[in-house]
């Protein structure tokens, strides 16, 4: 009696492979429970995601197991319990996380498990809390204002030395030429 090797499917492969090469060029990886949504909800959450940066996707969780840890990403199976989809994030990632927790505020169909933001593993709340930092421009626009107002006073003080020196020398001048 010859005992068969069992091969993985070639659709099965090629869907772990896609989904390894996302995990690997995403900045960060969500995974979120659409039990209950329907097409139209799940079309209406992608549009936000889309214009933050972010692709959201179903898989199988076994599929995405074998990714995650191809990916080195184990963390992320924690999470992979259930219908889940996962929101890869290559833009703005505060900006992904904001999109996706206020669609689950608006669609209660839809919750938000964690996930993983480079080796980092997320709980809901840390995406949470991810979700209400400012925009990336926003956070920057502060930095460089930050590094800026000590340069502008730097530069304002540069200039009044010579401006005080004029003046300073010019009264000497005056009471020079008064004294004489």
């Amino acid at each position: 009696m010859s005992e068969k090797t069992h091969e993985p499917r070639a659709d099965k492969v090629a869907v772990v492979e896609e989904v390894t090469a996302k995990l690997n060029e995403a900045s960060a990886v969500f995974v979120s429970e659409y039990r209950g949504l329907t097409v139209g909800q799940l079309a209406d959450l992608r549009k936000p995601l889309r214009e933050a940066g972010a692709e959201h996707k179903v898989y199988k969780n076994t599929l995405v197991k074998l990714a995650a840890q191809a990916a080195g990403m184990e963390g992320l199976t924690e999470h992979l319990v259930g219908p889940t989809a996962l929101t890869f994030v290559s833009g703005d990632v505060a900006a992904a996380a904001k999109a996706l927790t206020e669609q689950a505020k608006a669609t209660p169909a839809l919750v938000v498990k964690g996930g993983m933001m480079g080796e980092t593993v997320m709980s809901a709340d840390d995406l949470k809390v991810l979700a209400d930092l400012p925009p990336r421009d926003v956070l920057l626009a502060k930095f460089a204002g930050a590094l800026q107002a000590p340069l502008v006073k730097t530069a304002g003080l540069l200039q009044a030395m010579p401006r005080n020196f004029a003046y300073g020398l010019s009264a000497l001048v005056e009471e020079r030429e008064a004294a004489a």
